[in-house]
């Protein structure tokens, strides 16, 4: 399905803001929609009708387009189809195309999409600097018999109130983006202030909010501050004429979220709509998923210690060998183990699962040039590009790959030690499903014949076992380009990002 901007782009003339201000209104009428107890569409005039004929007549005659539909969640839908995308006729709907092209509010009865039944149409321009760019639609079914109780008729003279400021543009608000995914809905409880501040109405789940942070007293006539509330997001909505959100705690266990949304009139605050929810279990969840968040964070710290330790204790027992086949395996282990530790020391400064790689692959080389390089034949190794972040166990294989593939260049690529400023160059992509590395070095190359699948040294066979096995990535070894003389080593690695 088209969304409203591409279906305002392709069938009518609005421009980038006006386009914006439409979607900032659809952003947040839901609340509208509950609050008339009906649906909702927003109209737009089309350039073209359904067959795809340019329309050059009278205003009043342009196509439609249907740029947004929603249904209520506190009554039935009238209309089970989906309308987005249609192109009408203006005489389908001809208070729609008068309201278009006179800019006023009007209401009719229309054919509804269900055995054509009366649908009650409110058609309520919709204004952005003082042009009329869209039509907002109440579709409702007509009242027989029967009288609205308070709740309703409250409801609805709210609604009709932020139609007056849709029709002035005062409605949405500029630079609000809409609800949060946790704001409270006209389900959860409404209290409506007058242009004083004090409480006119209070719907019964309303009441039965304030009842959850301590206030039992009558609330109607009472300003917050005298119910014990606190008043800063009231002000903020009275005196900035923005919306404002403010959450009451009582207690550890219960917390109560306010959002006071100002009623306007002419750019004067008339009163304010306090939508309330009763938060406390999403907090509670927040806590916990903190409190787990820290746990996981102080285990990867004791792991990354506790393989320090160990790194420290085998570089104890490797000075009392005197195999130097013996010390080299050792020294390896401890290489290993600290190229494991440095992804446990990422994660445990890291919110979740995932790590920078590229926070592991800096030090990780600057283990490297400490740890194997003597000062008599240095090699320069440049780190380019950026891996984006990885899960840690992706981040894990591959750091110990890639400690593998700088050891093996510093023991084969440079016989005896390079005779020349030796350069090695470690290369990272991530395109978002793919994670790529590349080890370039100017050494000797790679011995005629060779081939790592066929190689036995236990460092390539640690290197294909966790690429091809574990990761169920790819290994290419090629010779390079020949600068200076020198033939090289390219490694390249490709593995996905997702296991």
């Amino acid at each position: 399905m088209a969304s409203l901007a591409e279906l305002a782009r392709h069938h009518t003339r609005l421009t980038l803001p006006e386009i914006d201000h439409l979607q900032r209104l659809v952003a947040s009428w839901g609340l509208l929609a509950d609050l008339c107890f009906a649906d909702l569409m927003l109209f737009g005039g089309a350039e073209h009708d359904a067959e795809g004929t340019r329309f050059n007549g009278r205003p009043e005659d342009r196509p439609l387009v249907v740029l947004g539909q929603i249904r209520p969640t506190t009554s039935q839908t009238l209309f089970r189809s989906d309308w987005v995308g249609r192109i009408l006729p203006a005489n389908e709907r001809p208070y729609v195309a008068r309201c278009l092209a006179t800019g006023g509010i009007m209401e009719g009865e229309v054919v509804g999409d269900v055995r054509h039944e009366p649908v009650r149409e409110l058609c309520i321009p919709v204004t952005h600097q003082g042009r009329t760019i869209g039509v907002l639609t109440k579709e409702s079914a007509p009242l027989v018999g029967r009288q609205p109780g308070e709740l309703e008729r409250t409801y609805v003279e709210v609604f009709n109130r932020f139609a007056r400021m849709i029709a002035t543009g005062e409605f949405p608000f500029a630079g609000e983006q809409g609800p949060s995914e946790e704001a409270p809905r006209v389900g959860d409880g409404v209290i409506v202030l007058d242009a004083s501040g004090r409480v006119a109405y209070a719907s019964p789940n309303g009441v039965s909010a304030l009842h959850r942070i301590g206030v039992h007293a009558n609330s109607e006539g009472m300003r917050p501050g005298e119910l014990g509330l606190p008043e800063n997001a009231m002000r903020t909505a009275y005196t900035q004429a923005r919306p404002a959100t403010e959450e009451v705690e009582r207690g550890p266990d219960i917390t109560v979220l306010m959002r006071f949304v100002p009623l306007l009139e002419h750019g004067t605050v008339t009163g304010a709509l306090v939508l309330l929810r009763d938060i406390s279990e999403l907090r509670r969840r927040d806590r916990l998923l903190l409190s787990k968040d820290a746990t996981i964070r102080e285990i990867h710290h004791r792991v990354k210690n506790n393989l320090q330790t160990i790194s420290s204790l085998l570089r104890l027992q490797g000075r009392r060998l005197s195999s130097p086949e013996a010390k080299a395996a050792v020294e390896e282990s401890v290489r290993r183990i600290r190229s494991i530790a440095l992804v446990h020391e990422t994660l445990s400064h890291a919110a979740g699962d995932d790590v920078p790689f590229i926070e592991i692959v800096r030090p990780l080389v600057r283990m490297v040039e400490e740890g194997l390089i003597s000062p008599e034949h240095p090699i320069r190794f440049s780190v380019n590009g950026d891996a984006g972040t990885l899960p840690a166990a992706v981040a894990t294989s591959m750091a110990v790959v890639l400690a593998e593939l700088l050891q093996n260049v510093v023991d084969h690529a440079y016989p005896g030690g390079p005779d020349h400023d030796a350069c090695v160059v470690v290369e990272l992509a991530n395109d978002g499903d793919r994670l790529d590395v590349t080890v370039t070095d100017d050494g000797v190359g790679p011995p005629e014949g060779f081939s790592v699948a066929s190689s036995t040294g236990l460092g390539l066979s640690i290197v294909r076992t966790l690429v091809t096995t574990e990761l169920a990535g790819t290994i290419e070894f090629r010779p390079g380009d020949g600068l200076g003389g020198r033939p090289g080593t390219v490694v390249h690695l490709s593995v996905p990002v997702h296991q």
